[in-house]
């Protein structure tokens, strides 16, 4: 076995290397951008190396900098996690030309599998079913026209090499494929160095199911059961679980299998993912494999209890797989939710700045659910602009997927994240989504269901009664505080507080009454209906738990003028505790008028100006593009909401902007 390896990663993956790492004794080195000198990664490391400036194409991307770095540091084996270098053939070759094992498969696997195009004339060649398409290099805008229009609309647009939803597109019309063609080139130039794109039927309606296969470097192959991955924006997956809800048994069995003979044939030798597109019907074809470790690979963990990346890298030191076929059994269900740095009300767009405030949920198993917080970011650290917004991926699994949804929505509503924009409310609202709930998904569930963009939900009925009991108890236990003050306590009479309130969400208010209980709270708000609040929550933590009539709860809780901001179940409110006198008073404030950017284009993200389209005095009618905003790689095309004139340009391409930093002016 190996006694040092080598990550060629960062983030939350190469933290997890590490951890399977120092659990099998073995020694790990850590590389890193001059924008991750301070990251967690780093510090877990036992050794780290820098390896350059902050863009990866100068750094992470870099092969001969990570072989000087195993070389300086004598680490016998790298890991690549995924991204980067972990699905370049290039780089085990290199690594294999330098004695230093790859723990991944070998480099031919590599090249037969790892390039989108050739790996689907491989599966075709070996009889797999797949998706039609076209499956050589497009050069040009009115070559991929020219296929599409053949195929038949819509068609999906794709780079050759990498994945994570970069370097793809949908495009429904002529018009979509010459666009979506050169953002689909210039964005897998940019994260891969390949432009390489190709075009393929979209399935309609389908759904992104995927099957994990192991192997060894002694022939051996098994299948660990799917994964269910259709809930995507972007085309890059939310939420993830396993085992899907629309598979049975006799399809499982087929998919597997399909994916064995495939590994198989081109003598795969380490995990990998065989990604097939799914009809409602259980109808399924090859998408593509990628020759790495997936993201999602801790639900399959969970239900399996197979420790992935230590099979990777027992089998790169070459021992036989522990088990067969018939020793993998599926336990239970996982559901993993992908926890960015993003604004799911400004159609996901990223967010970074300084995490002021992180404090996931305990990582716990209890009572047979498990709660798993795949991390590389802590508090006071920072989000850049130069790689993914990727936070946390939090996970949970139990003994069904009901109770493993349950937990993965309170474990959401434990979670406090301050400082950046991130999309957890969405995340708590696909929780408690009926069609999520009832397993009806499709990749286009996210289009479908939120078409006008993610906006919070409303609190309402009892998701309001139960905020609103929180609300109460929060300001009880202040009240309490207050009343026990230095002052006060020398006063010869406690200082009493009147326990009838109003708690206010923006208009709507909810007269409540709080009552001593047996040890509990009783919040009751007329007519016999009340809650029996029981928590042990103090002022200055984050999130209160606790439960309500007996059923475990929790909410983030940040300290406004007269109230709080709570976040529960994807409600966000600002919840205004007053007396009955200080409520009335309340309603005859006037509301404030947000500003008027009827007139300006507006930077939704922090990122960089690829181009500007028009120029001052032009007219540009509803739907034209504007500009090119990057952003961790992702090109957005800003476009006009209306026939507008452009009066101003407030920036030029090349220039880094703020979020809601001014672009143009209008007449």
């Amino acid at each position: 076995m190996f006694k040092k390896i080598l990550i060629a990663n960062r983030g939350e993956i190469a933290c997890r290397v590490i951890k399977t790492a120092r659990k099998m004794g073995i020694k790990t080195v850590a590389v890193y951008s001059d924008a991750d000198r301070d990251a967690l990664h780093v510090e877990m490391a036992d050794e780290k190396v820098n390896i350059g400036p902050a863009p990866a194409a100068e750094s992470y991307l870099v092969i001969d900098k990570i072989i000087a770095a195993c070389k300086q540091t004598g680490a016998e084996a790298v890991h690549p996690g995924y991204g980067f270098l972990s699905e370049r053939a290039a780089f085990a070759e290199a690594l294999k030309a330098n004695n230093i094992v790859f723990i991944g498969p070998n480099p031919k696997a590599i090249e037969a599998m790892g390039d989108k195009i050739e790996s689907k004339k491989f599966a075709n060649a070996a009889k797999v079913s797949t998706v039609p398409g076209f499956l050589g290099v497009i050069e040009n805008p009115e070559h991929a026209v020219t296929i599409a229009d053949e195929i038949g609309y819509p068609v999906m647009i794709k780079a050759s090499a990498g994945g994570g939803g970069k370097g793809m597109r949908i495009a429904w019309s002529a018009s979509e494929v010459a666009e979506g063609f050169a953002r689909a080139k210039s964005e897998a130039a940019s994260s891969f160095g390949d432009d390489r794109v190709f075009v393929e039927k979209f399935i309609v309606n389908p759904r992104h199911i995927e099957i994990q296969v192991l192997g060894d470097k002694h022939g051996n192959v098994v299948y660990l059961g799917e994964r269910e991955c259709s809930i995507q924006r972007r085309n890059q997956k939310v939420i993830e679980e396993a085992p899907s809800p629309l598979l049975d048994e006799a399809t499982r069995r087929k998919m597997g299998e399909q994916a064995v003979a495939l590994a198989k044939a081109v003598g795969y030798d380490s995990a990998g993912t065989v990604e097939f597109v799914a009809g409602q019907d259980r109808s399924f074809f090859f998408l593509e494999m990628n020759t790495r470790l997936q993201v999602e690979h801790p639900v399959t963990e969970l239900i399996t209890g197979v420790d992935l990346v230590e099979q990777m890298i027992r089998v790169a030191a070459g021992e036989k797989l522990a088990l067969t076929q018939a020793d993998v059994k599926l336990n239970g269900w996982a559901v993993e939710s992908r926890i960015y740095a993003e604004d799911p009300t400004r159609n996901f767009l990223p967010s970074t700045g300084r995490l002021v405030k992180y404090r996931p949920p305990a990582e716990t198993t209890e009572h047979g659910v498990t709660v798993r917080n795949d991390t590389g970011v802590y508090e006071g650290g920072e989000i850049s602009i130069y790689y993914d917004p990727m936070i946390a991926k939090l996970v949970t699994h139990a003994h069904d997927r009901p109770t493993a949804i349950e937990a993965q929505a309170r474990a959401l509503d434990q979670f406090y994240v301050d400082g950046i924009r991130h999309n957890i409310p969405f995340l708590s609202a696909l929780m408690d989504h009926p069609r999520w709930k009832e397993g009806k998904l499709s990749t286009g569930f996210i289009a479908e269901e939120f078409p006008e963009g993610f906006i919070a939900g409303k609190a309402e009925g009892e998701t309001a009664h139960r905020i609103a009991a929180v609300a109460a108890h929060v300001d009880h236990v202040m009240n309490v505080r207050k009343r026990m003050i230095t002052g006060q306590m020398r006063a010869p009479k406690a200082v009493e507080f009147l326990r009838e309130r109003t708690v206010e969400f923006g208009r709507q208010q909810i007269d409540v009454a709080i009552e001593d209980g047996d040890g509990a709270l009783v919040v009751r708000f007329g007519e016999g209906h009340a809650h029996r609040v029981t928590s042990d929550w103090r002022p200055s933590q984050p999130v209160w738990t606790g439960l309500i009539d007996g059923k475990p709860a929790a909410a983030q809780v940040r300290a406004i003028l007269n109230g709080f901001r709570i976040d529960h179940g994807g409600v966000s409110v600002e919840a205004r505790v007053y007396t009955r006198r200080e409520a009335a008073l309340a309603r005859l404030m006037p509301e404030k008028k947000a500003a008027d950017t009827s007139k300006t284009l507006l930077c939704p993200m922090p990122g960089l100006v690829k181009a500007i389209m028009v120029v001052e005095g032009q007219e540009a009618k509803a739907g034209e593009p504007l500009c090119i905003v990057e952003a961790m790689k992702m090109e957005n095309v800003l476009r006009a909401e209306r026939d507008v004139t452009v009066t101003k340009l407030r920036c030029k391409p090349g220039d880094s902007l703020a979020v809601d930093a001014v672009i143009m002016e209008f007449a």
